[in-house]
């Protein structure tokens, strides 16, 4: 028989959860309301995501749109992966940087394809409607731990050059992480993400402009587009 964790919540009171359970596992065990609203959560004070099963006794807080701050800020990074995934669905070998949330919104460096012009405001309102559609779709975000070696393995199979040198230089034995989109798209972050595109609210962002930017901040790299939201 497995043994019981102890799971404190922040109103003192501790749930008994099986081992290999998750934080998603504890909202559903309160009740369907907060199952529903949870959107992340905070382990051992760690930001996380909704399904990464505990490790041993912890303190939880689940995160919910309440928590404002934090909301907004998985929201942007959630938005970023989207419009990354966006981009490539409309305009399959463009490449893909790097693309973080920002203080006021977000941005993806990408490189279009060889075939087409660099993108352009004008390339904006379709990619919108992309993500839009990858919003509804309502597409699970998976997490998985992979090995360098895969990452460079993938992203040479995609002809991903950028993140194929990324991957080459981190750490051997480092705990690396990719999140699948669905089961057809997938990026490397650290995370935590959203459970799903669904949690985003399709009417929230806004694609505001482009700008030219340097693999790695140096402009002795090729040029990339940086697509800002």
């Amino acid at each position: 028989m497995s043994e019981m964790l102890k799971i404190s919540l922040p109103d003192g009171s501790v749930r008994e959860m099986p081992e290999g359970s998750t934080p998603a596992d504890v909202a559903a065990a309160i009740g369907p309301g907060l199952a529903k609203a949870a959107l992340a959560a905070k382990v051992d004070g760690e930001l996380v995501d909704l399904t990464r099963p505990f490790t041993g006794d912890a303190q939880l807080a689940l995160v919910t749109s309440r928590d404002e701050e934090v909301a907004l800020e998985l929201a942007r990074h959630d938005f970023a992966h989207v419009l990354a995934e966006a981009v490539q669905a409309l305009w399959p070998g463009t490449q893909i940087t790097f693309g973080p949330a920002t203080d006021d919104g977000f941005y993806y460096d990408v490189m279009a394809p060889a075939s087409r012009e660099p993108f352009s405001m004008d390339d904006l309102p379709a990619i919108e409607e992309k993500m839009r559609e990858i919003i509804n779709a309502d597409k699970p975000l998976r997490r998985e731990v992979w090995s360098r070696q895969q990452l460079i393995d993938k992203w040479q199979t995609e002809g991903e050059t950028f993140k194929a040198e990324w991957a080459a230089e981190l750490p051997e034995g480092e705990e690396l992480t990719v999140y699948w989109s669905g089961s057809d798209w997938l990026d490397m972050c650290r995370g935590p993400h959203l459970p799903s595109t669904g949690k985003l609210d399709p009417q929230a962002f806004k694609l505001m402009r482009v700008a030219g930017a340097y693999w790695r901040g140096d402009q002795r790299n090729a040029q990339l587009t940086r697509i800002y939201g």
